[in-house]
């Protein structure tokens, strides 16, 4: 995972790496509000917060480690959206190199990983993320983070998400929360998720 370094002393809106027309499972109308105004607010909430804070100069994941309340919440926030939207691209929808190998090894096929993973995605209560990360030795884990958390804080190198907060879904797909993961799986391009590791 590459760390994200506040320019100037604030942390900058990241621009999406495709044109929000081509996604198709995801409407350009979801990504204007998901990108365009949730994004844009966490973005602008974590720089208002940063003067005096002590985490001035800092890359995100340090913040989002080691930062409580409000601060924590626009930060993790900023870092598990950006991750989100870097994630997505017309190329590489299958798993490709290391993590290919990994899924394998740690789940036996890709097809249960992504069972897994939905599965973990649909029955999260409330708002939050899915993740898919890698621990301490080496073995790939799925996870459940409510809210802004992100895997980080547990020791963990995150590497996938899947945002189940209901405003990365509810304008395409309304309460069908598992239609959306489901779909999800067309446009992650893996060879992004590959060079997280």
């Amino acid at each position: 995972m590459k760390d994200i370094m506040p320019v100037n002393g604030a942390f900058e809106m990241m621009a999406l790496p495709y044109d929000a027309e081509t996604l198709g499972v995801i409407s350009s109308n979801t990504l204007s509000f998901h990108h365009g105004k949730h994004l844009k607010t966490y973005v602008d909430n974590l720089n208002k917060m940063l003067s005096g804070s002590g985490f001035e100069g800092l890359p995100l994941s340090d913040v989002v480690k080691r930062s409580e309340g409000a601060l924590f919440n626009n930060a993790g926030q900023v870092l598990n959206h950006t991750m989100y939207f870097e994630q997505f691209g017309a190329a590489n929808h299958q798993p490709i190199g290391k993590i290919s190998e990994l899924i394998n090894r740690d789940f036996g096929s890709v097809e249960t990983f992504q069972k897994e993973f939905e599965a973990k995605g649909a029955t999260l209560f409330g708002s939050g993320w899915v993740w898919l990360s890698l621990n301490a030795e080496g073995r790939l884990v799925i996870t459940q983070e409510a809210n802004a958390g992100n895997p980080l804080r547990g020791g963990l190198t995150p590497l996938l998400t899947f945002d189940v907060w209901e405003h990365a879904y509810y304008l395409d797909y309304q309460n069908r929360r598992a239609d959306y993961l489901s779909a999800l799986w067309q446009i992650i391009d893996w060879s992004v998720i590959d060079g997280r590791l």
